[in-house]
């Protein structure tokens, strides 16, 4: 299933929360939810505010930023562009 985002959303795939630290193994409830992410697919944008991100950009976004979405096994996230504070170069 493809899904394609309206308006001013876009789909991320959160990058993988760390595994080890130092040697140490953290359990999943310790884990810390990812900050950062790839954008798989974009919206088209508002009258209002164009569409700046495209599939592929590397972003930053807030902490409790975004709906859970899950598909064919994989979790992403679905967000208004608003919700992204910086694309990574």
């Amino acid at each position: 299933m493809t899904i394609k985002p309206l308006a001013d959303r876009v789909l991320v795939l959160p990058a993988q929360a760390e595994e080890k630290v130092g040697g140490i193994i953290i359990p999943d409830t310790a884990k810390e939810k990812p900050q950062r992410g790839k954008v798989v697919a974009a919206g088209n944008g508002t009258k209002d505010e164009a569409m700046v991100l495209k599939a592929g950009d590397e972003v930053l976004y807030g902490k409790y930023a975004g709906t859970e979405i899950e598909n064919e096994g994989e979790k992403y996230l679905m967000m208004r562009q608003s919700d992204v504070l910086a694309v990574i170069e």
